[in-house]
């Protein structure tokens, strides 16, 4: 496929979580998209977590935008320069107080390539530890539930777990480990 020319950029919105640009494209075939908005945000990251025992390390939030409850993996934002296994495990310790273990880099998604421009880095830490109290920042408020892989399995084959960029790591996992997978009658 041949890329798309911007012709023109301009920034409508500018904030440290969200930014908002008006582009405007040429296609390879010389057609013009006028109007092509593109939601500019950090990259993200995310931790499938399991403790030395075979504890899955799980987080329990309310979500605003979608008004519910969610269990999710632990996760965050990479800071600018920031490479995306130490901010997954700056992230891992600052909301639960776990850390440690071995790392593995599962795989980078995107939420919405045709108009969100960040990758989400989705990592496997196996055998980590409690170390600390969780640290959390003024705005976060959630609770961290242990949950063994039958529970994380019957979620996520249940329609339990809401969070897509969650969801695909966590189906690659278990696919990867299917000798594992437990039947879910």
């Amino acid at each position: 496929m041949k890329k798309w020319k911007t012709i023109k950029s301009e920034y409508l919105f500018r904030r440290p979580w969200l930014t908002a640009r008006l582009d405007q494209i040429a296609l390879p075939d010389g057609r013009v998209i006028p109007e092509y908005y593109v939601l500019e945000y950090p990259d993200w990251v995310n931790v499938i977590a399991i403790t030395r025992d075979g504890q899955f390390v799980m987080e329990r939030q309310f979500r605003y935008a979608a008004q519910m409850d969610s269990i999710e993996l632990p996760c965050g934002v990479a800071e600018q320069g920031e490479d995306p296994l130490e901010a997954a495990r700056r992230e891992l310790m600052e909301e639960t107080g776990y850390g440690g273990g071995t790392w593995t880099k599962l795989m980078t998604i995107y939420a919405n390539p045709g108009s969100l421009n960040n990758p989400t880095h989705c990592f496997l830490a196996e055998g980590v530890e409690k170390c600390s109290a969780p640290k959390l920042d003024a705005t976060e408020e959630l609770t961290v539930e242990l949950m063994s892989r039958e529970q994380v399995f019957s979620l996520l084959s249940n329609n339990q777990l809401i969070q897509a960029l969650m969801i695909a790591p966590l189906w690659k996992y278990f696919a990867e480990t299917s000798k594992k997978i437990p039947n879910p009658e």
